[in-house]
């Protein structure tokens, strides 16, 4: 078996990183996280022309059709540079209605996220705890011929970019996804305060919003699982990127920065921090690698293996984004160095898709069950 990345990955990783330090530098992510979008429309059609957008969707329907260990590669690349942007939110989108959708919903909506026209976002949880299906309690009612939502979804991941939100709830006890409009009538949406700049979130509120059948996927609790656990290995492989930074950052700044006539970097308690940052960064890094093949290749395997990759992360990216900016001194924690940017993302990704305590538990349910 090659454990390798292909030939093909390691041109689209080039490419990507090549695109991201051109077009958004630091400089242009801090731009775009201080506005109004959070995201640039401008790089949002690049990355459409490069087709990016459409690399979970299927080339019949205008889009790429990669695997997730390409998608991964993307994503961490992003996570490296904190591009800010609804790419996530809507490469899961894509992802689930390339699976679940009808014939009829894929042409209607897959072309148009593949392009650009649409970003779109999950809007699943009702309980904001563990990602699992008991915590969809949104009841739909019946209607003429359809259903109608009332309710709120809040931390929705890029609530205000997206005019596309799939919305998870029950009907008749069976847990179905609703292809919402941004435009339709009783949709509107409240901005939720982040710590994280580069991703932004809000709340989702549905008031006498009617569903169409066409508008309606009936799902099961495995599905919803499985998307959840999608989240996990995209999340996870930003993460990656991320932290690689953290490192390079601060790797950098222990070479340059001279105490007692000596760079930091040469004292034991320097190199020894950043060693631990090395050995956390392979180590995940490597079950998160594992967990993106799993989700086009071994499907049994990914509840555990993106619960491994996202237990050790969570915790040691939480604590490479504190030791990168300590390691800085008190210039890490200033506004002007983009060390605390990382930190900040750290703290953004530790609960998304369920925290450590969260997937540890999991981990152990799992091996219990075999």
């Amino acid at each position: 078996m090659n454990f390798g990345f292909t030939e093909e990955q390691n041109l689209l990783r080039d490419q990507v990183r090549r695109f991201l330090d051109e077009r958004c530098p630091s400089a242009t992510v801090r731009e775009i996280m201080k506005s109004d979008e959070g995201y640039s429309q401008e790089l949002w059609h690049e990355i459409a022309q490069l087709g990016w957008l459409g690399l979970a969707v299927d080339p019949e329907y205008d889009g790429v059709g990669v695997g997730w260990v390409d998608i991964l590669v993307v994503l961490e690349e992003m996570g490296r540079s904190l591009f800010p942007s609804p790419f996530i939110s809507t490469t899961l989108s894509a992802s689930v209605l390339s699976e679940l959708a009808t014939e009829s919903q894929k042409k209607q909506y897959l072309p148009r996220i593949a392009t650009g026209e649409l970003i779109s976002t999950l809007a699943l949880l009702d309980i904001n705890d563990s990602p699992i299906p008991e915590n969809i309690t949104l009841a739909a009612t019946s209607n003429d011929g359809g259903l109608t939502l009332n309710g709120t979804k809040s931390f929705v991941m890029d609530a205000g970019a997206a005019n596309l939100y799939v919305v998870a709830f029950i009907a008749a006890d069976q847990i179905c996804l609703g292809l919402v409009d941004r435009d339709q009538q009783g949709v509107s949406v409240l901005p939720s305060a982040t710590m994280d700049l580069t991703k932004r979130t809000g709340t989702l509120v549905l008031q006498d919003v009617n569903l169409n059948p066409e508008q309606i996927i009936s799902v099961s609790s495995e599905d919803i699982n499985r998307v959840f656990d999608k989240g996990v290995v995209a999340v996870t492989a930003e993460m990656i990127g991320a932290a690689e930074s953290v490192l390079e950052i601060t790797t950098g700044y222990a070479k340059d920065r001279i105490q007692f006539d000596h760079p930091i970097g040469k004292y034991q308690g320097v190199k020894h921090n950043l060693a631990v940052m090395y050995v956390d960064i392979e180590s995940f890094k490597s079950l998160s690698y594992y967990s993106a093949w799993t989700v086009d290749n071994s499907p049994a395997e990914l509840p555990r293996s993106a619960s491994l990759a996202k237990a050790y992360a969570s915790d040691a990216f939480a604590r490479i984004g504190i030791d990168g900016v300590q390691l800085h001194g008190a210039i890490g924690f200033t506004q002007e160095y983009d060390i605390q940017l990382y930190l900040k993302r750290s703290k953004w990704a530790r609960p998304v898709f369920g925290d450590s305590d969260y997937h540890y538990e999991r981990i152990a349910i799992l091996a219990g069950s075999h």
